[in-house]
């Protein structure tokens, strides 16, 4: 059903079923009438539509490595998240990195599978860079992504390096489906 504006009463008037039916269906296409779950979120998907959206984390705890130049999924991929979304989402993403050789790069980014398409980018990654090797630290990242194709996508982290060996650990994404 979409939101329809009501009619406007004056006293006396006598409401009709089509009507009080109206009314019924504008009730339906409001925000607590499309909550179906806790903890889920509310938006906007048009003018007078709403619907209810999902946040969705995965994490993976265990140190991995790779010394790939390009992105590349680790020994356990991921983490990995499918969400339904509009034509939008915020994540929100982290990890424990270090790299085997001073002074080189390590990145983590995202792809997106599904109803929308995104390989992992440079541009876009989480990037740390230590002067000494093995140097290790947390580093997090936030994107809005505004590109996607509304329905169900799937979020992954991917990593890589510019030379030596990068480690990751507790690598962590969340998703706001919007």
């Amino acid at each position: 059903m979409a939101w329809t504006s009501p009619p406007t009463f004056t006293d006396g008037s006598v409401l009709t079923a089509a009507q009080l039916n109206l009314l019924r269906d504008d009730l339906n296409e409001t925000a607590p009438a499309k909550a179906t779950q806790a903890g889920r979120l509310i938006v906007t998907t048009g003018l007078n539509s709403v619907a209810e959206r999902d946040v969705v984390s995965s994490a993976i705890a265990t140190t991995q490595t790779t010394g790939s130049t390009s992105f590349v999924d680790l020994t356990t991929p991921g983490p990995t998240v499918t969400v339904t979304t509009g034509s939008a989402a915020i994540l929100l993403w982290s990890a424990l990195m270090s790299n085997s050789t001073a002074n080189a790069k390590t990145y983590v980014d995202y792809t997106v599978s599904g109803a929308s398409s995104r390989s992992a980018q440079d541009a876009s990654a989480l990037r740390f860079q230590s002067d000494s090797a093995n140097q290790e630290a947390r580093s997090g990242q936030v994107m809005f992504e505004g590109g996607l194709t509304p329905g169900s996508n799937t979020f992954k982290l991917q990593y890589h390096t510019n030379g030596g060996t990068g480690s990751f650990s507790d690598r962590r994404l969340t998703v706001i489906a919007l």
